[in-house]
């Protein structure tokens, strides 16, 4: 999943995961959930502050928009930890646990998890009773069905997740429910609905990872008579406990208890402030500030203080218990257009890989301790497949000129070329471009930065092939998580070549290569999750042959919590703060 602005999280495998830590300080009585841990790092080895405790206002803030609030079109990682926690609820979720507890799925509004026939191509779900939108109304198979369908609707609603859209399809090339000729716009084949209480999904082939589809807000029910299209993300109906008392663009949203809500069918979500707010569109130094002063609890971006504020923070022993540097799964990287002249020649390419500065740029995220470790291929070492594989030697993270003019010459730009990187215009990301943009002029390669608000910026502006296209964009900056905790969750949207889309591309470098489409399919299909990693480092190892993405950091972000923050723990799921699980004193 992206990163938002510019935010942290991701999926990780269990077998990568060390035991969840126990132990430190207890809370007062009357406010425990049982113990909990204590000081820096804490909150990714268990809960900190654990409390039952329910009332008061949590307080949030974010530099910038979401991408979209409607679970359709969402695809940063801290929106699908907003809504997770707060509006969107699924048949089956992550649980809310710290350590690896926090990686399994477990029955949300599903009464169990799903009965599967033997062949692995039929998923039966059966609903909770008494489960209702916010308006009062049940929620039904229909309502599921109906939400999935939106998906397909790619003209209307892009920029999320199309993995249902891939597996569901199956040839019958359904439009989405607003072109639906059918009466009740519930034409999808692959979905059935033989009463209110049951949803059946009917695969093509088996796939093993099509649980974790379920998992995403996306696959959330969707009144129909609700929704508006386009604008349902201006005020998306709540099947969770809180509801949208208001959003004002740019400015601030927040949301109340939703009174329909049933604690009694959810077994996952805490629900204990009274309201959430969050700021939109404080400066990220001025976070920091109001992060530190106590006037706000937790900046949901989860990518990390600023530089300026961390030696106030890790110099100063009562800020630092307070703060946590999770490994987030992220991988920040930037993708290099193959549609865009002269990185169509993948020498062209090869003198980015080889002339680019690791280190600087790692130091402009905040370092080895606050930013992350040189990263060198594109699986992230918490997901099964990664290997040590580096073929172009940048471990050290330091630049390789010679090798850089080598590549210039055999591209035919001995003396280097113009081109323009696109980037956000908030959090770390300017600086660390501008790091990326002095160390390709010490070859010749003078690179033009053009930075673009982050709410449009995968959508529409890295996002659309022709806009790209038209505006010259050679380097393009990003981040990465796992949408679920496979390769497949995590590579696939990057590098399969069948989906590279009008809108809401993920597939920035347009990378089509038919043997690694080939290998993709392979992958899926394979039901031994060691051999499935096994082909995944294979495709890993091609795209880093072809030179189209240039990973520089594995991820970290040294993120602070207000000290009255209750319920606070790093979920594996996101790799950040679960939301949905935090009060306040």
């Amino acid at each position: 999943m992206r990163t938002g602005a510019l935010v942290a999280g991701s999926v990780t495998i269990a077998l990568a995961l060390s035991a969840c830590g126990g132990g430190g300080d207890t809370p007062k009585t009357g406010e425990s959930g049982g113990s909990g841990v204590s000081g820096f790092n804490a909150a990714t080895k268990g809960i900190v502050n654990p409390s039952t405790k329910k009332g008061g206002t949590l307080k949030l803030v974010n530099q910038s928009d979401p991408d979209s609030w409607d679970p359709a079109r969402a695809y940063y990682a801290y929106v699908w930890n907003l809504m997770k926690g707060y509006y969107v609820r699924t048949l089956v979720t992550n649980e809310a646990k710290p350590g690896e507890d926090g990686l399994k799925l477990v029955p949300d509004l599903a009464q169990a998890m799903p009965e599967i026939s033997a062949d692995g191509k039929t998923y039966t779900f059966k609903l909770k009773s008494g489960i209702k939108f916010e308006d009062g109304s049940p929620i039904t198979s229909k309502d599921f069905k109906y939400g999935i369908e939106r998906i397909f609707a790619q003209d209307v609603l892009s920029g999320g997740p199309t993995y249902l859209v891939d597996v569901l399809d199956q040839g019958q090339k359904y439009p989405g429910p607003y072109k639906d000729t059918d009466p009740n716009k519930l034409g999808l084949k692959s979905v059935e609905t033989p009463d209110d209480s049951t949803i059946v999904f009917k695969l093509a082939e088996p796939l093993s990872d099509f649980i974790y589809l379920l998992a995403a807000p996306d696959a959330s029910p969707i009144p129909q008579a609700k929704d508006t299209g386009d604008k349902y993300g201006e005020k998306p109906v709540s099947s969770g406990p809180y509801k949208f008392q208001s959003y004002d663009q740019g400015k601030k949203a927040v949301w109340v208890r939703n009174d329909q809500w049933d604690p009694k069918t959810d077994t996952v979500r805490a629900a204990l402030p009274d309201q959430i707010e969050m700021t939109i569109g404080t400066a990220v130094e001025e976070i920091d500030n109001q992060l530190l002063s106590g006037e706000i609890d937790i900046d949901t971006a989860q990518t990390g203080v600023q530089q300026g504020a961390q030696p106030k923070i890790l110099l100063d022993p009562e800020k630092k218990k307070n703060a946590d540097t999770p490994n987030t799964g992220f991988i920040r990287y930037f993708s290099i257009s193959t549609k865009v002249a002269p990185f169509d020649n993948i020498h062209c390419r090869k003198a980015v890989q080889y002339a680019t500065d690791k280190i600087t740029m790692q130091t402009a995220r905040g370092g080895a301790d606050a930013g992350g470790d040189v990263a060198y291929n594109m699986l992230p070492p918490n997901i099964a497949g990664h290997d040590d594989y580096d073929p172009y030697n940048t471990k050290s993270g330091k630049p390789q000129i010679d090798k850089a003019k080598e590549e210039l010459a055999a591209c035919g730009k001995p003396n280097g070329f113009d081109t323009v990187i696109a980037t956000r215009n908030a959090g770390k990301e300017p600086k660390t471009a501008e790091a990326l943009q002095a160390a390709l002029k010490n070859v010749g390669i003078n690179a033009r930065l053009d930075p673009t608000e982050p709410s449009l910026y995968f959508r529409s502006t890295i996002g659309a092939p022709s806009n790209v296209a038209a505006k010259g964009y050679g380097l393009m900056m990003a981040g990465w998580g796992a949408d679920f905790p496979t390769a497949y969750g995590f590579l696939s949207v990057l590098v399969d070549g069948r989906n590279i889309l009008p809108s809401g591309n993920n597939n920035y470098a347009e990378l089509n290569d038919p043997e690694i489409n080939k290998l993709i399919d392979q992958a899926k299909a394979e039901k031994d999750p060691a051999k499935a990693a096994a082909i995944w480092t294979t495709i890993n190892h091609k795209v880093m042959d072809a030179a189209v993405m240039v990973p520089f950091v594995y991820d970290k972000a040294l993120n602070y919590r207000n000290p009255r923050v209750t319920n606070v723990f790093v979920t594996e799921y996101y790799g950040m703060y679960d939301f949905g699980s935090l009060g306040v004193s």
